[in-house]
């Protein structure tokens, strides 16, 4: 029988390429979006001319009612879930001192609550099956911090701490449960870096280039294929940070 997948985030950048990924896998996926709906609808039908076909489901991440509603869709249409790629997430460039309350509430609903409600609702159906495997995106920022990116990297460090915690709870119950923290990678999430910028990130990375999403996706098929591989924080970053 064929897997099953949700990606949340799964219009645009990482997200888009892992979609891609799985969906050549045979695996049936379910890309999450929330304002991104005419990427979401153009990636379904580029899909499409390759007799692929996956659903795409509109969510805010941030809200568990539509969480729950994303996930019985999936339930009530394939019966299982047996991947969730948590995967949706937004950057915040501040100095610490003029973040406020509503900026880290804000970051933290999107890319921590997320994570954490998102996998709770998965998983009910993941221990009936005593199956399944989850990935959560963090960044190497939740690693070695960054600059003007407190809350960001606060988000991202809880996210790998949850994945650490949660692979022993959920292990004996056959869940993996991992974390990929990219470097810098082109998407859009990162253009408002300027060219001088790149260059110095290209200089500082020993394998002297720019990671790409398909870099993500690759070891996510991996990591959905491997069955021996739980509680880890993999950073694909080219060298950047050793």
């Amino acid at each position: 029988m064929e897997k099953v997948a949700i990606v949340t985030g799964g219009s645009r950048g990482i997200g888009k390429a892992i979609v891609e990924s799985l969906a050549r896998k045979n695996i049936k996926v379910i890309a999450n979006y929330n304002k991104s709906e005419d990427k979401a609808k153009k990636l379904q039908e580029d899909l499409k001319k390759e007799n692929i076909f996956i659903d795409i489901f509109k969510a805010d991440v941030s809200k568990r009612k539509e969480i729950r509603e994303m996930v019985d869709y999936t339930i009530n249409k394939y019966g299982k879930i047996d991947i969730l790629v948590n995967n949706a997430g937004i950057d915040q460039e501040k100095m610490f001192q003029d973040i406020t309350d509503e900026d880290w509430d804000n970051i933290v609903k999107v890319n921590l609550y997320s994570v954490f409600c998102t996998t709770q609702e998965a998983i009910k159906y993941m221990l009936n099956q005593k199956d399944g495997c989850i990935i959560n995106i963090s960044s190497i920022y939740g690693i070695n911090g960054g600059s003007c990116a407190v809350a960001y990297s606060a988000t991202k460090a809880g996210i790998d701490g949850m994945t650490k915690a949660l692979a022993k709870e959920l292990g004996p119950s056959n869940i993996r449960v991992n974390s990929i923290a990219p470097g810098y990678i082109n998407t859009d999430m990162n253009q408002r870096y300027s060219d001088e910028e790149v260059k110095q990130i290209k200089e500082e990375t020993p394998l002297v280039k720019i990671g790409k999403p398909e870099d993500i996706a690759k070891c996510i098929e991996w990591l959905v294929e491997d069955d021996f591989t739980t509680g880890q924080v993999i950073s694909i970053n080219g060298g950047w940070a050793i």
